[in-house]
């Protein structure tokens, strides 16, 4: 394998810099156990755990489930069946990798002892150093961003050229960005559309160790694995894999947080029945997005969460806790974006918002956009629309109330339509009528709330009071 593929423990996190390289990236399989990084007495208790819980497996199962090459755990295998807790069964004559492996009663107490540590009984992980480094090598190169390239991201968006130029720049550099503006412009749809960026897959761990620690990363809610990731089928004749297992191959993560999020969930997590922490979302975000939306209506304060991301924006790394009073530094190396439909100068002050690199006001549309919004959607949908039915739409229900363009409207309407359509079953194309009737649909018609019921009869506030309400 080249030498500038191999993986090589660093000598410490601490030491971790992002250096980006161009030469393509694949974590190499271990040829020993001394490759992997991982201590003998983790590397015995998972197989124990493994065939506790899945039963007799031949020791080409036994490899696809622990990730690893039966040649790096066949020295474990062996001394397990000196010390009779572990049997053949039987085998298919072509080697131990083919002869089937079940515990005895011996090694069925020993997986119960096993399980007092910790639960963890899937692919082995991978040690703190070698995370950093795989993540690192991971970093796009500088430049690796286009204005094409982006533009073509976003092509089932109406953008302008002013919007290209200033999300760009905070993408091809992987900073912080703070994304505000008023409700319903697109603004999570947006970062939304970067994962249409045709960028190489990146490499997940199942999970990492670190201090005697098993952190889950992989999260299949939140990562999506590639096809060619599924293990080919294996034989006892063929166990060639390409690289590491312990890792999973997937499109660069993309994950969301919203008003649920709390300062406890950007932290590791331990689960006291499992015994085993989970990531965070930055760490299972790093070589991706990781979006906090509706940034300043979370659990947590927005200056409580820029506390805690002040030295991981900066350093670009993190510093996770370990409830025995442990800590564990990550790289942090992901495109962090804070969405808000709040004003910015009510989030925090000046030096806070400093720390995020990039700003972005995403304004509303101008006529001219929404019209082209508006017919995009009309032929995505094949439904007949002509311009002069827009223009009459815009006229009636924003130029004549004033009422301003947002870029969700046309698709929020449209979707109005076509459900009033189908319901009537009517012929599949608009008219003034049918878009009247959606747009009312859609939204709250003021003028009818103020004068439908008397206020007497609701003990709704008296007429100016009302007045006052709804303006």
């Amino acid at each position: 394998m080249p030498e500038e593929q191999r993986v090589f423990p660093i000598a410490s996190a601490q030491s971790y810099t992002p250096e980006p390289r161009d030469v393509p990236f694949f974590p190499p399989e271990p040829e020993s156990l001394e490759e992997t990084g991982i201590a003998e007495a983790v590397v015995e208790q998972i197989l124990v755990k493994i065939l506790y819980f899945r039963g007799a497996l031949y020791g080409s199962e036994l490899s696809t489930a622990i990730g690893l090459k039966f040649s790096v755990i066949q020295g474990i295998v062996e001394a397990l069946k000196l010390r009779h807790h572990v049997q053949v069964q039987r085998s298919m004559g072509m080697g131990p990798v083919s002869a089937q492996f079940a515990l005895t009663e011996a090694g069925r107490a020993l997986a119960r002892q096993y399980l007092e540590t910790n639960q963890y009984s899937g692919p082995a992980p991978v040690p703190l150093a070698q995370y950093a480094e795989v993540v690192r090598r991971q970093r796009p190169r500088k430049g690796w961003l286009t204005k094409e390239a982006l533009a073509g991201a976003f092509r089932n968006m109406v953008v302008t050229d002013r919007m290209l130029t200033q999300v760009g720049p905070a993408v091809t550099s992987l900073n912080s960005l703070l994304l505000y503006g008023k409700p319903g412009d697109g603004k999570t749809y947006l970062i939304d559309s970067l994962s249409n960026l045709a960028t190489t897959a990146v490499f997940l761990p199942h999970a990492i160790e670190c201090l005697g620690n098993i952190v889950q990363v992989y999260d299949p809610v939140y990562h999506h694995r590639l096809d060619d990731n599924e293990p080919a089928a294996v034989t006892a004749m063929t166990l060639e894999r390409g690289y590491d297992r312990r890792w999973t191959k997937c499109k660069p993560p993309f994950i969301v947080s919203g008003g649920e999020l709390s300062p406890d969930m950007l932290d590791l997590r331990y689960n006291h029945t499992s015994k085993i922490y989970e990531a965070p979302f930055q760490l299972k975000a790093n070589n991706g997005i990781y979006l906090v939306d509706d940034f300043g209506r979370q659990r947590a304060t927005p200056v409580e969460i820029l506390n805690r991301w002040i030295v991981p924006m900066e350093r670009r790394l993190d510093y996770l806790n370990f409830l025995t009073g442990g800590k564990m530094t990550v790289p942090f190396e992901t495109f962090l974006v804070f969405s808000t439909n709040l004003n910015p100068a009510n989030l925090g002050d000046e030096a806070f918002l400093r720390r995020i690199q990039y700003k972005m006001l995403l304004r509303g549309p101008t006529e001219d956009e929404f019209v082209r919004i508006f017919e995009d959607f009309c032929i995505s949908h094949e439904l007949p629309c002509s311009r002069a039915l827009i223009a009459a739409f815009i006229r009636k229900h924003y130029r004549n109330t004033r009422k301003p363009f947002r870029r969700c409207h046309p698709r929020d309407v449209l979707t109005h339509a076509i459900d009033l359509i189908h319901f009537e079953r009517l012929e599949l194309t608009l008219n003034e009528e049918i878009l009247d009737r959606a747009f009312e649909s859609c939204f709250l018609q003021e003028e009818e709330l103020a004068t439908a019921v008397p206020s007497s009869v609701l003990g709704w506030p008296k007429p100016a009071e009302e007045a006052s309400i709804l303006n």
